[in-house]
């Protein structure tokens, strides 16, 4: 591993200046609110998709009280579609102690950020250097990659010793000078080159303002980088929707449990087998299922093999404690998760 020059900061403030995302709605702003609801919903989420779920949101929920007042059911419901739903509940609970531990006032330290709901380090380190030009380390997937390649550091991220090392080295290249000033600039350059120069495959180097001291572009491997031994195993899950409707065109939905797939979302009942599905109906509604073109919904680390079962049944057909019926003008304002959705909008 090599040492970083003593302009790395400048660099990259120069070339975010002029090569970097200046014109994102979330930019230009010192509002932690805003910076928050970015740096959330930015988290495995591609910006493009982002944008879209960012105008909403500011619409209903302009300001961290208004987000707090709101019932969990709604923010899950502005959120279907994003993914990540646990994301949703811990804004919605961050929002809360905001407004009730804090006095609907932001902390401005990111060692007090890190106290708030689903807010970790580098979250936290984000919206103190852009909201109040803290210099505190980020070190999300992008800047770990950008770090990595640039120093070299070829250690195993897998092992928490080594990422240890690796914010220490984040650390010791923040600016110096003019520090209010130059931390938000900083910080987004980081997470500029990584994301639109720096990628994880066929990085664009020539465009690079680190290339001539970047250890991985000088050994031709950038991809190499960043080196992480343990990775996650993908699963595999079968499960049968029961898509059941009423003579009315409602539809029957149960609230999931908090933990799990789809936790806290609405759902039409979900069972392990076919049979599970049809033994859960009175038996004179098994003529009525009929079974719809599975499919598989692809997640971070797991495939659904989903198997949607049409019944066109009474209401007194169900009557699990969980779910109710809800109208064609009600469903939509839910939380559901997003396979769910698109099979109720093309029913």
């Amino acid at each position: 591993m090599t040492s970083a020059p003593a302009d790395f900061a400048a660099r990259v403030i120069r070339w975010q200046r002029t090569h970097g995302r200046n014109e994102l709605p979330w930019q230009n702003t010192r509002d932690p609110y805003r910076v928050w609801l970015s740096e959330i919903m930015l988290q495995q989420t591609q910006v493009a998709t982002v944008l879209d779920y960012y105008a909403r949101f500011l619409a209903r929920f302009p300001d961290v009280r208004a987000l707090a007042r709101a019932h969990v059911d709604d923010v899950l419901g502005l959120w279907s579609g994003l993914g990540y739903y646990s994301r949703a509940r811990n804004l919605h609970a961050c929002a809360r102690e905001v407004v009730d531990v804090h006095g609907g006032e932001f902390p401005r330290s990111a060692q007090l950020l890190q106290t708030l709901p689903g807010i970790g380090r580098s979250t936290a380190a984000a919206i103190a250097s852009f909201c109040f030009g803290e210099r505190v380390a980020i070190l999300d997937g992008n800047v770990k990659r950008v770090l990595t390649r640039v120093l070299g550091f070829d250690a195993d991220l897998a092992n928490g010793s080594s990422e240890k090392q690796l914010w220490g080295h984040a650390t010791e290249l923040l600016p110096r000078r003019d520090v209010a000033q130059a931390m938000p600039r900083y910080t987004q350059g980081l997470m500029d080159l990584g994301a639109t120069v720096c990628t994880s495959r066929s990085p664009s180097c020539l465009l690079c303002p680190l290339q001539d001291v970047c250890v991985a572009s000088r050994e031709g491997a950038p991809e190499d980088y960043p080196v992480k031994s343990r990775k996650l195993k993908r699963s595999a899950q079968s499960l049968w929707l029961l898509l059941a409707r009423s003579r009315t065109g409602a539809v029957w939905l149960e609230k999931r449990p908090p933990a799990g797939i789809w936790g806290g979302l609405y759902c039409p009942p979900v069972f392990d087998s076919r049979e599970a599905l049809a033994a859960a109906l009175p038996s004179d509604a098994h003529g009525a299922l009929r079974e719809e073109t599975p499919f598989v919904h692809v997640l971070t680390h797991k495939d659904l093999h989903l198997h949607p079962v049409s019944a066109a049944l009474p209401k007194a057909a169900l009557s699990r404690a969980a779910g109710s019926w809800f109208g064609p003008s009600e469903w939509p304002a839910l939380g559901l998760p997003a396979p769910v959705r698109k099979l109720l909008e093309i029913a």
